[in-house]
């Protein structure tokens, strides 16, 4: 995997997600208490900026525009209207550097 860097912890706002871009991709970080996740930006139901027009209640991303919820951990619908889960990013923390692989999103499986 080629992790790049793209912010420190102290960059990362405490309620919101942080849009880093690398090429076409845009990726949202959230900090949820010492963890760092990473997701595609866009919410899956309207295309809408979840690092920009979102915001975190605990380890759930909320999509300010219809208020549809994701778990950050995992990118699972929490509460529609979204139906499809968000697509998550491998995160690198190394002191106080975060890393995101960029070319490796995936969609967590359901057990």
């Amino acid at each position: 995997m080629k992790f790049t860097k793209v912010c420190t912890l102290s960059d990362l706002p405490n309620d919101e997600g942080l849009k880093v871009v690398e090429g076409n991709t845009a990726v949202a970080v959230f900090k949820v208490n010492d963890e760092v996740f990473a997701t595609q930006d866009r919410c899956s139901h309207a295309k809408w900026s979840l690092s920009e027009g979102g915001y975190l209640e605990g380890d759930v991303i909320v999509c300010s525009l219809h208020m549809g919820k994701f778990c950050a951990r995992t990118g699972e619908v929490k509460m529609p209207p979204p139906w499809k889960p968000l697509k998550k990013y491998p995160v690198r923390v190394d002191g106080d550097d975060v890393y995101v692989a960029f070319e490796d999103g995936y969609f967590e499986k359901k057990e």
